[in-house]
């Protein structure tokens, strides 16, 4: 029996998918709360790779031309990708260009030394302020799935609410214990749940810490006794094994703050949260002093 398919619900189904824009994104943490509002609409291409370095990016000739046909480019801004800053207006230039750091609506924060920390997807009130963000501007080109948008970016909404309240107690018992985090990229997520940063190995994203800075952080270690000191994904540990040398300070797991092993996806934005107040958790913990 041959299937007949009205030719107006085939015309329907063509119009909402032919509406669904090729959305680009820069890296993992964004690739997943995209990931969350569209759904199965679709699925944002990437442009750093596993394994990649969003400091140290070089864009290839495929990623050009996924740029260049892309409707919407999101991505944190030119604070993380710096080599990709200049070049979007060329590469994209059909493309709206949505920088969740300057208009995501969520907060920024400035390092100690001045100019603003890019790191803000670590903050989980961001993560909830860009999902609200990223399904307005999807529903701006896509008007006909705006419903399924807003839905989507609820629904992780809540989610990471509720893992933002369970993270808060699994870190109360260890607030105000000091450790030292391998560069300077843990602020928004130490504010936030009130964490107490001693230092940091390497204070740039893109530099090796000097003799200087290696010192200072030796000093730290060994005068304000932190209780522990994080290595993390895709930075050379080689430094930790000296500076902890002849210390009591524990080492914790490496936090894989920015998807350099952590796969993309749905739902991996709040995996990413939860690993990283683990590693805290369990290190901090065993250094607590006893009643």
């Amino acid at each position: 029996m041959r299937l007949v398919v009205p030719v107006f619900i085939l015309a329907m189904t063509s119009a909402s998918l032919a509406e669904v824009p090729k959305v680009v994104v820069d890296f993992g943490p964004v690739q997943s709360l995209v990931s969350d509002v569209m759904g199965d609409l679709g699925r944002p291409e990437v442009l750093l790779p596993a394994g990649g370095d969003p400091h140290d990016f070089q864009l290839r000739p495929s990623q050009a031309r996924a740029l260049a046909e892309a409707d919407l480019v999101i991505w944190v801004g030119p604070e993380l990708l710096a080599t990709l800053g200049d070049s979007l207006t060329t590469l994209a230039p059909r493309a709206e260009v949505l920088s969740l750091l300057h208009d995501g609506g969520g907060t920024t924060r400035a390092f100690d030394d001045g100019g603003t920390d890019p790191h803000a997807w670590l903050d989980p009130t961001n993560g909830v302020a860009w999902l609200d963000r990223i399904a307005r501007v999807l529903a701006a080109h896509d008007p006909e799935n705006a419903a399924i948008y807003a839905a989507n970016a609820a629904r992780y909404a809540g989610e990471i609410r509720a893992l933002d309240v369970q993270i808060a107690a699994r870190l109360a018992p260890v607030k105000g214990l000091p450790f030292v985090v391998y560069h300077d990229a843990l602020g928004y997520f130490t504010d936030h749940y009130g964490l107490a940063v001693a230092g940091a190995i390497e204070l740039g994203d893109a530099s090796s810490p000097s003799a200087a800075q290696l010192a200072e952080v030796r000093a730290v270690l060994a005068g304000a006794n932190p209780v522990c000191v994080f290595p993390e994904t895709g930075r050379d540990p080689k430094y930790i094994a000296s500076l902890t040398e002849g210390l009591q300070v524990e080492v914790g797991r490496a936090q894989d703050l920015e998807f350099i092993e952590l796969p993309a996806g749905p739902g991996q934005y709040g995996v990413m949260l939860r690993l990283i107040a683990e590693s805290l958790a369990e290190c901090l913990g065993r250094g607590q002093p006893g009643p």
